[in-house]
């Protein structure tokens, strides 16, 4: 049964289920037929499962798909306030796929998803990732220390995340929040954005990834990612250049760029329709199903 928490008209709701995997309590959606071949799906920061609500259905009839909500994001209780970081998050999710017996195939993740998708992809054996807008650069310019220095003092200032949700978490911030990642997302899927802005734990812990975000040793060791990556990048990318997932690609060995003219950050919102052949194609080059 659904955890009561989650909203009644929450995309693939039935799908929920609540699973104990120390040290957090995941929000996870499993669908699709369980023989198939099982793609895990991981959101970026301050998102959920509801973010690939439209590209689900597109994968879910060849595919057992595993989304989930990173810790203290979404549904998912944070168990550990420290755990927020790419490696320790990494690190919780191994676990907790090891812990339900689950034979990740291959890993699609948005933006800071697919630098943690990359990351997994070193700690276990899978057989291709897939990054959307992948966030696998660091901020530039000032901006490089000023926006974690932020995140930092945000994140450990008492009551920041509930004043927030009470004060900033409008239908109009949240609009305007979306449309500077250059995307143009339904008025159901802002609802949804708004519904977790509301949430002070969500707040808290989006703010508490920023705070822990390091890829310096990641993206140093990326011409030693051998797992096949596809980085599916979108031309009107305001939150992610295009030339970061550009750039990536040339310093892997088993890596390709592709680029989608149009469209924003969370392409895999507002076209998925676009986003699902890329993805499909990809999938049918390098994943097997398992014997």
């Amino acid at each position: 049964m659904p955890p009561a928490l989650i909203p009644s008209d929450w995309p693939n709701r039935s799908a929920s289920v609540q699973i104990a995997c120390k040290p957090h309590l995941w929000h996870v959606q499993d669908i699709g037929p369980k023989s198939d071949p099982v793609l895990l799906l991981i959101h970026g920061a301050g998102g959920s499962t509801h973010s690939f609500r439209h590209l689900i259905p597109l994968l879910a009839t060849d595919y057992r798909l595993i989304v989930i909500d990173l810790p203290g994001q979404g549904f998912t209780r944070l168990g550990a306030r420290s755990r927020c970081g790419v490696d320790a998050m990494a690190s919780d999710i191994a676990a907790l796929c090891t812990a339900q017996d689950w034979p990740i195939a291959a890993i699609i993740g948005h933006s800071a998803g697919a630098a943690i998708a990359l990351r997994l992809a070193e700690m276990m054996p899978v057989q291709a990732v897939i990054g959307i807008n992948a966030a696998l650069g660091k901020f530039e310019g000032a901006s490089g220390w000023i926006f974690p220095l932020m995140a930092r003092l945000l994140a450990i200032t008492p009551m920041v995340a509930q004043i927030f949700s009470k004060v900033a978490a409008t239908p109009k911030q949240v609009r305007n929040l979306l449309a500077s990642t250059g995307s143009k997302i339904d008025p159901v899927g802002e609802a949804q954005y708004l519904h977790l802005m509301r949430m002070p734990t969500h707040v808290g812990a989006t703010l508490a990834m920023m705070s822990q975000w390091n890829l310096d040793a990641l993206v140093n060791r990326l011409p030693r990612q051998t797992t096949p990556t596809l980085l599916i990048t979108a031309a009107n990318d305001l939150a992610v250049p295009p030339s970061v997932s550009q750039k990536a690609a040339q310093r892997m060995p088993q890596a390709r760029a592709v680029y989608v003219p149009g469209y924003g950050h969370l392409i895999h919102e507002e076209a998925a329709e676009q986003v699902s052949p890329l993805v499909r194609g990809f999938l049918a080059e390098w994943v097997k199903a398992q014997v």
